[in-house]
């Protein structure tokens, strides 16, 4: 089935007039001409005296690409293992002689058996995976030129829940192309993961925040930009943090961790966000079944750092499903490891809730897809299931309300057929609508909502509006991203709107005038969003009767 080309909301009948839609043109911004080289040029340059810069450590050589200096597995912090496991990051030990940056940085230790093993997951994602390490603590950096410009900075943050991914797991994460579009610096970074970033040991004798460790990287981090970015060409009081999936969670717990104030000034979430941190109880009695499935005592910390890291992530997974039931018991959803709500590093209420809190000056925008977990894009016979099939398919996850759920899905989308009512019910935008409410409560800075509809024409147009598809669209990538777009002047046309729209915001906190319709902030009354597809539109709440049957 070939995507629709209209506003993807229009195609499942929701009529834009009833949604306040409005369809003004606003023109996009132009590629630059440096995107091309004129001719058959050189555009790769690396040497001993090209791309370098200064860090508060030493100096680092990177290399030049069309015009874009790039600085590859820069350090931000020592080694993270033995004695520094579990620990806050420390300061990397500085060097002398200038530093090759020409590689991406260690990804954080994960489990990688089977990474490629989806033939599917891995054409469509492309996953990019070096070695992995606990000496981790490295950050890229593209940078129109090693200057005194001070341009804004954009920190990526990059997503696979708190357990996997690395800064360039796909290419769409690539900082080329937006930092030649906007003149901006672009940075992304790896840091500790799962339970070597996130095992909560104070009860057991360990660090107090040894919970929030992987946290505590990421505003080491920003703590670098801060130090040294200017001598890269950008402004470390210009820093937006940007992160999908669960980067985009990272974004809102950085927003709630006090050690996080004035290292950024503008936040935007995609696909994925948090109002907790893990219930601290929870975190702690998980730390001591750790150290019991390990066969060591409470206070035996010493013997814990020495496992083997891909051993010690085998022992608490097993301490994991060991507390399932104790995690039923305290009602979460689910347990395992991410940012503790210690009340210390992190934030122990409902995020956002204090006007007074740092959080509350900083503009936000919250984007997600609409169809983040499409069920059939490598099952074709999903295309013509019925209605009452797929209250059976979900009946699982929704129980008695299944129906009701379903048939509000329906009416509010007329035109949708079912596999699309399913993917709309599976990807719903609750989690975003409460992030934005609870934002919006603080009444500082606006917080802005979209929802990307876009659907590209790959696997017979089954792929939909997918989980991490708008990615490579807010960074310019859609050409360097073929297996998300396609590629071509269709995506393209999107991705100059919203690429510019980001740009504005990161320059003012304002994404209006860089080529999307006028993008009102969003209000709990209202429930302003924008639509992202061939044509984009603004919108009043559009799913939000459908909605109302998730309560």
């Amino acid at each position: 089935m070939k995507p629709s080309r209209r506003n993807f909301l229009q195609s499942l009948g929701v009529g834009v007039a009833s949604l306040g839609v409005s369809e003004q043109a606003i023109a996009g911004v132009k590629p630059p001409k440096a995107a091309k080289p004129a001719g058959d040029e050189q555009v790769l340059f690396v040497g001993d005296n090209i791309a370098i810069a200064k860090t508060e450590y030493g100096k680092v050589r990177g290399f030049i690409l069309r015009g874009i200096h790039q600085f590859l597995g820069v350090p931000y912090g020592a080694d993270t293992s033995g004695k520094n496991r579990f620990m806050p990051p420390q300061k990397p030990t500085a060097w002398t002689d200038i530093r090759p940056a020409l590689w991406w940085g260690n990804s954080a230790p994960q489990i990688m058996e089977k990474r490629y093993a989806n033939p599917y997951a891995s054409f469509v994602d492309h996953w990019n995976y070096d070695d992995v390490s606990e000496d981790c603590l490295k950050l890229n950096v593209w940078t129109p030129a090693v200057d005194t410009q001070k341009r804004p900075v954009i920190v990526w943050l990059h997503g696979g829940g708190f357990v996997n991914g690395n800064a360039v797991e796909q290419d769409g994460y690539h900082g080329e192309n937006i930092s030649r579009l906007g003149s901006v610096v672009f940075c992304s970074i790896n840091h500790r993961l799962g339970a070597l970033g996130y095992t909560h040991l104070k009860a057991a004798g360990g660090h107090p925040a040894s919970g929030n460790v992987g946290n505590l990287d990421m505003v080491a981090a920003l703590e670098w930009v801060k130090n040294n970015i200017a001598n890269f060409g950008g402004d470390p009081n210009n820093v937006t943090i940007i992160g999908q999936s669960g980067g985009g969670a990272k974004v809102t717990t950085l927003m709630n961790m006090p050690s996080a104030k004035g290292l950024f000034h503008k936040a935007v979430a995609l696909s994925g966000s948090s109002l907790a941190g893990t219930n601290k109880e929870y975190a702690e009695k998980l730390g001591l079944k750790v150290m019991e499935e390990a066969g060591l005592k409470p206070g035996e910390i010493d013997k814990l750092q020495q496992i083997p890291w891909r051993e010690y992530i085998d022992i608490a997974n097993r301490a994991t499903e060991k507390m399932s039931e104790e995690a039923k018991r305290m009602g979460l959803q689910r347990g395992g490891f991410s940012p503790v709500a210690d009340g210390v590093t992190l934030s122990d209420g409902k995020f956002f809730s204090n006007a007074s809190d740092f959080s509350a000056d900083i503009p936000l925008i919250i984007c997600s897809t609409f169809h983040e977990q499409n069920p059939d894009r490598t099952d074709a016979s999903l295309e013509n299931i019925s209605l009452a099939d797929v209250k059976e398919k979900i009946k699982s996850r929704f129980g008695d309300k299944t129906s009701d759920i379903v048939d509000a899905y329906a009416r509010n989308f007329p035109k949708a057929r079912p596999i699309e009512i399913w993917a709309l019910i599976v990807s719903n935008r609750k989690n975003v609508v409460a992030t934005a409410d609870a934002k919006a409560s603080q009444r500082k800075a606006p917080v802005y909502v979209a929802w990307f509809g876009w659907q590209p024409p790959l696997f017979d147009g089954r792929m939909r509006a997918f989980h991490c598809d708008d990615i490579c669209f807010w960074f310019y990538n859609t050409d360097l991203m073929l297996t998300h777009t396609g590629g071509g002047k269709r995506p393209r046309a999107l991705s100059e709107k919203m690429a510019g729209s980001f740009l504005n915001f990161v320059k003012t906190g304002n994404p209006n005038g860089g080529g999307l319709p006028n993008w009102k902030p969003y209000t709990t009354q209202n429930g302003e969003t924008m639509i992202l597809d061939d044509t984009s539109a603004l919108a009043n709440d559009p799913d939000r009767e459908a909605r109302k049957a998730l309560a």
